[in-house]
This record gives structure tokens, C-alpha cells and sequence, in this order.
């Protein structure tokens, strides 16, 4: 007897709406046309970018092998991402494409784990940890990169990170 099941998980920085989202493509950059939020002159920067990662899986049992297929997709989300006109740059679009960039990284980090884990019966504590996990990873590294970087004012450290996630980037490639 095969048993099939199938789950949907959405999972962004915000909450999730049926906002419009963009797909992240190596071949795309950001503008700041895509920013299409409500800016926030009270922020003690001038652009933030919303970008996160959703995934969807089903699994199938037969015989007690367990078969596990996915999706997992990086997107920016637009009406959530916003800049103030008149105070932003090119370096700091830079910094925002950065943002989504980490956001791919670990949806590629994700796709690894996801490839390489054995399923066992418990398949939907498995695939939640292993989403969480990553998703934790994701925000840290968000979270660090914009302190590190002062939120782009700090050129050497824009730099570095600029370097590191497209070394990153590369080392996960086959998990595009």
C-alpha cells in the first residue's frame, strides 16, 4: 500500500501574503524600480530589502522506504521592499542585492540538506527542522551582514561580504 502526502510551506522574512514576489535569478539584478514599499523616513537607513526563502515537499511511503520531493525558491518581495528617493546610491542598491543574494545562498543550502538527508517516517519534523535550521542561519547572517557593514557605510567590510557571498554562491552552485 503506497501512502502520498503533500505539504506547502511558505516562508518569508514577514508574514506571507499573496504580495507579489520575484524569483531570484543570477541574470537579474535588482532596481530600484522592484522597490515598490511605502518608504520609511524615520529608519535609521534608506532602503530595506524583504526577501526570504519558501519551499514546498511532498512524500510518498511504500514498504517503509520514504520518498521525499521538493521545492525551494528565494524570492524579493517588492511592496515590501522600500527606499527613500534622493538618499539612496548605486552602492547601496548593491548592498540590497547583497541582501537577496544571502537569501538565495541559503535556499541553496537548503536544497543540499534537503538532497542529502534520509527520511525517515517522521518526514514532516525532519523537513521542519531542517528548514528551520537554515532559516535561523539566514537571518543571523542577515543580521551580521548589516552590522558588520553598518547598513553599506562601511566600504572594506561591503567589500568582504561582497567577495564572501559570491565565494559562497559558487561553492553551492549545483543547488541552484
Amino acid at each position: 500500500m503506497k501512502i502520498l502526502f503533500a505539504f506547502l510551506f511558505l516562508f518569508i522574512y514577514s508574514p506571507q501574503d499573496n504580495s507579489e514576489k520575484m524569483p531570484w535569478d543570477k541574470d537579474r539584478k535588482l532596481t530600484w524600480e522592484d522597490f515598490k514599499g511605502k518608504a520609511q523616513p524615520n529608519a535609521s537607513f534608506v532602503a530595506s530589502t524583504n526577501s526570504g526563502i519558501s519551499f514546498s515537499y511532498s512524500y510518498s511511503q511504500q514498504n517503509g522506504a520514504v520518498d521525499v520531493t521538493y521545492t525551494v525558491q528565494s524570492n524579493f518581495y517588492p511592496e515590501k521592499s522600500w527606499f527613500q528617493p534622493g538618499r539612496v546610491t548605486q552602492h547601496i542598491l548593491n548592498h540590497e542585492q547583497l541582501h537577496f543574494d544571502i537569501s538565495e545562498l541559503h535556499a541553496r543550502i537548503l536544497r543540499k540538506r534537503l538532497s542529502e538527508k534520509t527520511f525517515t517516517t517522521r518526514v514532516k519534523s525532519e523537513v521542519e527542522k531542517l528548514y528551520n535550521d537554515t532559516e535561523r542561519e539566514r537571518r543571523a547572517m542577515q543580521s551580521k551582514f548589516d552590522a558588520e557593514t553598518d547598513h553599506s557605510r562601511n566600504i572594506e567590510k561591503e567589500i568582504f561580504w561582497e567577495k564572501y557571498v559570491a565565494q559562497k554562491l559558487e561553492e553551492y552552485e549545483q543547488w541552484q
